[in-house]
């Protein structure tokens, strides 16, 4: 009997139990759920990595959801906006396109557009040298040193630094015809953003003499103003500076220059040294 009593109790509470359980989770069914919505605006990005000069097309652009509390700012929307326009800055994939980075309308595509006023863009041919071993890319910093003899003699060859911190815009490869059988080779070259003087300087350079381009540190922005060095120089030779060379006879006062045999003379309270003549 006991045992039933217990049975019994057991299946009510198992019942209510179920009942409750069952009641709550309709209860909670019915209690409507609050939505968060985050707005969101469309940014037109990259759908690809551009280099500068690039023509944005079709397939270079896309448009994404970008939630509008951290979309960028003057950032576009339309896709339209930015077909067929020229890049002035390189970009990275889903990075959104901003009016900074593109070239007017109807300003063509290329290099041209991203020459800003007042500025210019000159090319040099380079090797695997003074190219520093291929690590001159766009969107480096380069100091230029030329290497030139203001006049025929060797030992008058200085080497200086010309030009300091300049922007690399392009590095590549063009095709140039050989000069001696006139087939086409592969010429490496550098353009560089220079400002009017400047693009004297480094053409007189390339033309004359050597270059050589120095691969700078971006954060680097220090302007070096080197004496230059020539080949003494370089081998440690000391510059010698000129001495007055007496003629034989002519009296030196004293405490002059000894570098010529001399004898010395005195005359009451007066002393001083005469330059022996050599026959």
């Amino acid at each position: 009997m006991a045992r039933m009593r217990i049975f019994i109790v057991l299946v009510l509470a198992i019942v209510a139990g179920g009942v409750f359980a069952f009641a709550t989770y309709n209860y909670v069914q019915q209690i409507p759920g609050k939505t968060v919505t985050t707005p969101m605006t469309k940014v037109a990005v990259a759908g690809s990595d551009l280099d500068i000069g690039d023509e944005i097309t079709k397939d270079s652009v896309r448009v994404i959801e970008w939630p509008t509390a951290f979309a960028p700012a003057n950032g576009i929307s339309d896709a339209n906006e930015v077909i067929g326009r020229g890049l002035v800055m390189p970009m990275i994939q889903n990075e959104p396109f901003l009016e900074l980075k593109l070239a007017p309308k109807d300003a063509g595509t290329g290099l041209p557009p991203a020459i800003p006023p007042g500025l210019r863009a000159v090319s040099v041919k380079v090797n695997e040298v003074i190219g520093v071993a291929g690590y001159v890319l766009p969107g480096t910093h380069v100091d230029v040193l030329a290497t030139v003899s203001p006049t025929q003699n060797s030992t008058d060859v200085t080497s200086k630094v010309i030009l300091t911190n300049v922007l690399v815009l392009a590095a590549g490869t063009k095709i140039e015809q050989g000069e001696n059988d006139k087939k086409p080779i592969a010429v490496s070259v550098v353009t560089m953003l220079v400002d009017p003087e400047q693009a004297e300087r480094l053409t007189l350079a390339s033309t004359e003499g050597k270059i050589q381009l120095a691969l700078r540190n971006p954060l680097d922005k220090t302007t070096p103003n080197t004496p230059g060095i020539k080949t003494k120089g370089l081998l440690g030779a000391q510059a010698t500076t000129p001495r007055a060379i007496a003629r034989p006879g002519t009296v030196v006062p004293v405490g002059g220059p000894l570098d010529l045999p001399t004898v010395e003379v005195i005359r009451g309270d007066k002393r001083a040294r005469e330059v022996v003549r050599q026959e």
